[in-house]
Order: C-alpha cells, then sequence, then structure tokens
C-alpha cells in the first residue's frame, strides 16, 4: 500500500498485504478519524475490503467502530484514464462519546 499524504489517500494494490493495509487504515483513522482507501481492480478491490474488516478488529480494541463511504473516481494513471473505487473510512467511538476532530 503507498500512502499520499498530501491528500491522505491509502492506494491499494493487487499485490498489497491485507494486514499491513489495515494497520495503516487503523492509525490513520486514530489519528484523523478517517481516511481514504483507493483500489483499481478486482483483487484490489478484494484485497482493499479485506484490509478495512481487519482495520475494524484493530480499532474495536479502542471502542471504536469504522464506517465506510464508497464512490468511484476516476484517475490518470500514465495518460491512461481508470475508474477506482474510494472508499471513505471513518470512524466513531463504540462508548457514544463524541470523536475529538
Amino acid at each position: 500500500a503507498l500512502t499520499n499524504m498530501n491528500q491522505d489517500i491509502i492506494r491499494v494494490a493487487s499485490t498489497s498485504v491485507p494486514n499491513r493495509v489495515a494497520g495503516a487504515i487503523a492509525k490513520t483513522v486514530r489519528e484523523k478519524q478517517h481516511v481514504e482507501v483507493q483500489a483499481i481492480g478486482a483483487d484490489a478491490v478484494n484485497r482493499m475490503l479485506k484490509s478495512v474488516a481487519l482495520a475494524q478488529q484493530y480499532v474495536h480494541r479502542d471502542e471504536l467502530a469504522i464506517s465506510c463511504i464508497p464512490s468511484y473516481v476516476e484517475v490518470t494513471i500514465d495518460g491512461q484514464s481508470l475508474t477506482a473505487i474510494n472508499l471513505l473510512v471513518m470512524v466513531d467511538r463504540l462508548d457514544g462519546q463524541e470523536t475529538a476532530l
């Protein structure tokens, strides 16, 4: 997984390791309460969803719950326009307290 710090997007490839991506998602949502995760292609989307599910397990230990809003985005890679799946991953506290922003 590659993280673009300027835009806070975690990009997931078909070769990404879900445990590592999940760790990056969990770390970012704990710090910033949200992160965008993006994938292109069926294998990458599969790994992205596995990563989000694992990240939920990681943050649940801290009484946090992940929610996602999916969308399509057009990206240009090497001059080629491609459609990516983008997930806005957000976190809320399970104990009902407000999440600090």
